[in-house]
This record gives structure tokens, C-alpha cells and sequence, in this order.
């Protein structure tokens, strides 16, 4: 049996008691808070929907196997392990992904290979029982630098969530803990690269592996993100981890470093709105998470934020009344209001790139995600400006900031 939450509640209903039930059963928590049945309707009714169609296996036993040298430490995700070596999944479906954490049990070879196998036993939904295996091989390394080199930023960092995760909803550590170690961890990280790799450079530069150069902006997103400030509230926590515990790296990024677009540039292109955004076209670019790129001097831009969970559209004070009409169909911006105004599609070319965009990021988180238009000191401009984790506020220093006192703490390290 598979168990799936879908709360649309406004107040407290201690979701930390009802969270092992799907975490254990392969199921999802879906939370919208504070729920708006004008917002939020047409995103419950795709999330149920998908919930039941999307491609899935029953009755799932998964093992991952190493070689030599190598064996499996820890698993992270949603699943019901009741042997030291199998995963027992009731469901698992083609939104689900599991963290393996691997140990080092004997010396490999330098030059060699260290084999990784996953194997998954399932029924298919027509009755099928069917096996898949994933075997990987990879390459050992003496070179400090070569492990550098192919590090993989966005597993790190889900890795850094899942132990944050796990130390939550096991009780055995404070949020102010937890954010030191997270610290903690990259500072080492960075001091381990210094000290063995970039021994040339002087003491006062900070110096960053190309691979992990956004691992202080990672860190400091996460110190800022939902699962570590303290004026979370605990449902919204639960969710927020119960969740990220589930996805893949690539889904879990985006809802801690949200990505952001500049809608008012789209009409400055000259492509025509049909080919503006496609799953095989490249996304506009992304626009860096500070108040600073929120065009400062007047306020003039629209900007779009998605975390993977939702989609804010900010709406800039001076804002073109043209483009306010073309997308939102008001007159002005003073006429948008976050509880009731929408996303509206007619034949204007900036409002056709703006909903292919709008689809296209929905088809890569297949969810629907409710969007929010937001304006100057509306009440949810607040969730937006929360979301820019670049940006000092009460969560934490800016990103500027950060990285001083990161190049601090490794510098300590050498005395």
C-alpha cells in the first residue's frame, strides 16, 4: 500500500506525525499552503491526475551492489527497508530518486575500475514482473585534482539535504547546528582544494575548483532555504524535506537556488512566440537571485522565479502599461493583485513566449505549479524577496559577504 498527502489545510495539522507514512510507503506529500481554491484548483486536480497516470512499478524490491573496495553506507529517500540490503518500494514511480551513499572498505587500484549495480525487481501496472539493472563503472584516482575535476556540485548539495533531513526528523540536532555544518563542510571542502591543489596561489586569494565554484552560493542557499530558517513554520518544513528527500539533483537545485527570467527582455527578441520555448530550444537566461538585477533605477522589469514548487511573476512599480496589458490583461500595475490576477494568453508575441515558458518549466517539473503575480508591497512580495538568496536579510548575510567569511575560515586553517 502507497500513500499519498494532498493538504490543502491553512492552519497546523503537525504534519511530522503523518510525514513517516508516505516517506515509508514510496508516496508523496503534496502541501499547498496557504491554499487558494482560485490559484491552487487547477494545480490539485493535475497533481492528482499525474499521481495516477504517471509511469510506475509495483510491489519494488531495489539492491545496489559494489565491488571491491566499496560498499554501500546509507540510503536516502522515500522506502520501507526492513533488511540491511534491500529497499522494499510498495510504489515507485518515474518522479522518485534514491541517494546511495558509498564507503570506502579497501584500497582500489589507482588507474582501475569500481563497479556500482543497481537492480530493481517490480510488477508493472499490467501485471508484468520485470527486473532492471544499472551497472556503472568508474574510474579510481590517487589525484586530488582529477576527484576535483568530476565532482558533481548538484549531488553534493543533495547530499548535504538528505543528511540535513535525516538529522531533522531524527531529533538529534538544532537548526543552529546543522547550518554550522553545513558551513562547516564547505568550508573544508574549499580548504582541501586549497591546501592540495592550487599550492601555488597566494594565501589570500580564493581559490575555487571550476566544478564546485557555486558551492559557497549552494551552501549559502541552503542556510536561507525552508528546511534551515527558524521562522519556518514545522509543516512547511516537513513538506519542504519529505519532498527533497524524493527527487532527483537536477529537481532539488531549483528549490534552493530558485531559477529567475526576464520577461520584459523576451519581446526584444525576434523569434516568433511558437518558438520562443520548446523542450528542445534553450531556456532565456537566467538572471542572478539579487534585488540588484531587479532594475534598481525605476523598477521597470517583470521577472518570473520558479522553485520547482511554485512560480512567482514580479511585477515591477513602472512596469510598461503595454506589457502589464499583454500579459494580465489589466490597465495598470496598481490593478494587479496577487489573490485573483492570472497569467492571460492572446495573440501578442511577448504573451506567447511568456506562456511557452510558463508551459515549458511546468512540463520539466511535471507539475503544474500555481503561479503568483505579485506587485510592489504586496503581502506574497514577501515569499519572492525571501527566495533571493543572494540578497542579505534575516535568514543570512549576501552572497558577497559569504564568501569573505568563507575565505576567512580557510585562511584560519593555514595558521
Amino acid at each position: 500500500v502507497c500513500v499519498d498527502l494532498f493538504l490543502t489545510t491553512s492552519g497546523h495539522i503537525d504534519l511530522s506525525s503523518l510525514a513517516p507514512l508516505p516517506r515509508t510507503t514510496g508516496g508523496d506529500i503534496q502541501h499547498y499552503h496557504p491554499f487558494n481554491f482560485h490559484l491552487d484548483a487547477a494545480q490539485l486536480y493535475n497533481d492528482l491526475h499525474w499521481t495516477v497516470v504517471r509511469p510506475q512499478g509495483l510491489e519494488a524490491v531495489m539492491r545496489v551492489r559494489c565491488s571491491h573496495g566499496l560498499s554501500v553506507s546509507n540510503y536516502s529517500g522515500a522506502f520501507c527497508k526492513r533488511t540491511p540490503t534491500d529497499l522494499d518500494l510498495p510504489v515507485v514511480d518515474c518522479n522518485k530518486a534514491f541517494l546511495v551513499t558509498l564507503k570506502h572498505d579497501d584500497k582500489l587500484t589507482d588507474g582501475g575500475e569500481a563497479c556500482v549495480q543497481c537492480a530493481l525487481l517490480y510488477t508493472t501496472t499490467t501485471g508484468e514482473r520485470r527486473i532492471r539493472v544499472h551497472t556503472l563503472a568508474l574510474t579510481c584516482t590517487s589525484i586530488l585534482g582529477n576527484l576535483f575535476r568530476s565532482a558533481d556540485l548538484d549531488v553534493q548539495l543533495s547530499t548535504y539535504v538528505a543528511q540535513v533531513a535525516g538529522s531533522l526528523f531524527q531529533g538529534s540536532s538544532a537548526l543552529a547546528t546543522l547550518r554550522d555544518q553545513q558551513l562547516g563542510k564547505c568550508v573544508a571542502t574549499l580548504f582541501a582544494y586549497r591546501k592540495f591543489c592550487a599550492t601555488t596561489s597566494s594565501t589570500g586569494q580564493l581559490i575555487l575548483p571550476e566544478a564546485l565554484k557555486l558551492l559557497p552560493l549552494y551552501t549559502l542557499a541552503l542556510q536561507k532555504s525552508i528546511a534551515l530558517r527558524s521562522d519556518t513554520p514545522a509543516d512547511e518544513r516537513v513538506a519542504f524535506l519529505s519532498q527533497q528527500l524524493s527527487k532527483s539533483a537536477a529537481h532539488s537545485v531549483p528549490a534552493l537556488y530558485p531559477r529567475m527570467f526576464a520577461l520584459h527582455l523576451l519581446g526584444s527578441e525576434a523569434d516568433s512566440p511558437a518558438e520562443a520555448v520548446t523542450a528542445s530550444s534553450p531556456m532565456p537566461q537566467l538572471i542572478a537571485l539579487s534585488s540588484d538585477k531587479l532594475d534598481a533605477d525605476g523598477r521597470t522589469g517583470i521577472f518570473l522565479l520558479e522553485n520547482g514548487r511554485e512560480m512567482f511573476i514580479w511585477v515591477g512599480r513602472h512596469a510598461p502599461a503595454s506589457l502589464v496589458q499583454a500579459l494580465f490583461n489589466v490597465e495598470t500595475v496598481e490593478d494587479v493583485q496577487s489573490s485573483s490576477t492570472v497569467l492571460v494568453q492572446n495573440n501578442t508575441p511577448i504573451s506567447g513566449k511568456v506562456n511557452a515558458l510558463v508551459n515549458e518549466i511546468r512540463r520539466q517539473r511535471c507539475s503544474l505549479m500555481r503561479l503568483r503575480v505579485v506587485k510592489r508591497a504586496d503581502p506574497c512580495e514577501t515569499a519572492f524577496f525571501s527566495m533571493l538568496a543572494e540578497d542579505r536579510s534575516a535568514a543570512g548575510m549576501s552572497y558577497v559577504e559569504f564568501l569573505c567569511y568563507v575565505h576567512r575560515q580557510i585562511q584560519n586553517k593555514f595558521v
